[in-house]
C-alpha cells in the first residue's frame, strides 16, 4: 500500500492500478472533445474578468515536498486554504511514478475540483531532450512525454510545459527543438493539448533563440511560457518581450523583496506591462525560489505584489 500523509496528520491509502491503454484513451478523448475533468470554479459572469489571474507553481513548495511535509495529492488544498489561490501548476517529480495511474489521477482531479481548484498545467523535467541531436534518443524523450499529456488531459489541465534542450550550433539547435516540438506538439493536438515551452536554461534562455524556434514550429498548440527570471545574462524584459507573441502562460520569479514589497531582481510593474500590452489575460504563475524568506512567506509576498501591480493597472 501507498500512504499519502495529509496537513493534518491523517494517512490516507491511494490504490495504483495502471490506466487504460493509450490507443484506448486517445480513442476516448477523440470521442468526448471537452469533456475533461472540470476543476475551475464557477466565475460571475457579471464580474468585470481580471487583467490576469494568479496560479501557484508546484515548485514554490519543492523544499517542503521534498521533506515529505506536504504531499502532492495536498497541493490543491494548500494551494487554497493556505494561500486562497485556486489554480495550481503540477510538478511532475513530486508523482513522477503515476502519469499512468487512472486512479491516483482522479484523486488529484476530486480533490482540486473539491476545492474549488483549477488545474493549469503539469511541468515536465527529466523526460530527456527534445532537441537531442541523436534522432533515436530525441524521439525517445518525445516519447517520454507522451504519458505526461495524457495525464494532463485526465486532471483538465489545458497544458504540459517542457524544456527545448538541445546541442551544438545556434540555428542547427533551432531545428532539432522545433522537431522534437512539432512531434510532441502533433501528439497533443489529438486531445486538445497544449505544449508550452519555458526559457530554463541553455539557448532556451535566449529570448531571440526561443522565439525562432516557435516559428520553425508554427503550431497553433505549442506555445511559450515566459519566466521571468530564466534568463540569466540575457535581458529578461527583451526576452519576455519577444516571448509574449506566443505565451499560453507566464510564470512570475521571484527571490527577495525590498521593505515596500517589491521583487528586488524584476520590476513587476515594468514587467506586467510588457505581459499586458501583448494581450494576455490569462494565469501567471506565482515561482518563488527565493532563500531570504520561507517559502509560504514568499509565495504570500509574490502573490501580495501581482495583485497589487493588478489594482493599479486597474486603476489606470
Amino acid at each position: 500500500m501507498n500512504g499519502r500523509t495529509h496537513l493534518d496528520g491523517r494517512l490516507s491509502v491511494v490504490g495504483q492500478p495502471l490506466g487504460p491503454t493509450r490507443r484506448g484513451f486517445l480513442a476516448a478523448a477523440a470521442a468526448a472533445v471537452g469533456t475533461g475533468v472540470q476543476t475551475r470554479a464557477a466565475v460571475d459572469p457579471v464580474a468585470t474578468p481580471p487583467a490576469f489571474r494568479i496560479s501557484l507553481a508546484e515548485w514554490s513548495l519543492h523544499e517542503t515536498l521534498f521533506a515529505g511535509k506536504l504531499d502532492n495529492l495536498e497541493f490543491p488544498r494548500a494551494a487554497r486554504q493556505q494561500f486562497g489561490i485556486d489554480a495550481v501548476e503540477y510538478v511532475n517529480q513530486f508523482f513522477k511514478d503515476k502519469a499512468r495511474d487512472a486512479d491516483y489521477l482522479a484523486e488529484l482531479a476530486t480533490r482540486a475540483t473539491d476545492e474549488g481548484v483549477t488545474n493549469v498545467l503539469i511541468m515536465c523535467d527529466g523526460l530527456g531532450n527534445l532537441g537531442d541531436p541523436d534522432e533515436n534518443a530525441r524521439t525517445q524523450a518525445v516519447e517520454n512525454h507522451f504519458p505526461w499529456v495524457e495525464a494532463a488531459k485526465r486532471l483538465g489541465c489545458h497544458a504540459i510545459r517542457v524544456n527545448a534542450a538541445s546541442k551544438g550550433e545556434f540555428e542547427e539547435q533551432q531545428k532539432l527543438a522545433a522537431d522534437g516540438l512539432s512531434r510532441l506538439a502533433e501528439y497533443a493536438a489529438q486531445m486538445q493539448m497544449n505544449v508550452i515551452v519555458e526559457n530554463h536554461g541553455g539557448l532556451s534562455s535566449n529570448g531571440g533563440w526561443l522565439a525562432g524556434v516557435m516559428k520553425l514550429v508554427d503550431r497553433p498548440n505549442c506555445g511559450t511560457l515566459p519566466d521571468f527570471g530564466n534568463f540569466h545574462d540575457y535581458d529578461r524584459y527583451r526576452g519576455v518581450e519577444e516571448l509574449m507573441p506566443f505565451a499560453k502562460g507566464v510564470s512570475a520569479k521571484s527571490h527577495e523583496f525590498d521593505a515596500e514589497g517589491n521583487e528586488v531582481r524584476t520590476d513587476y510593474r515594468r514587467m506586467m506591462k510588457i505581459v499586458l500590452d501583448a494581450g494576455y489575460s490569462g494565469w501567471v504563475g506565482i515561482e518563488y525560489e527565493g532563500k531570504a524568506l520561507p517559502e509560504a512567506e514568499g509565495i504570500l509576498a509574490t502573490k501580495k505584489l501581482l495583485e497589487r501591480v493588478r489594482e493599479e493597472f486597474a486603476a489606470r
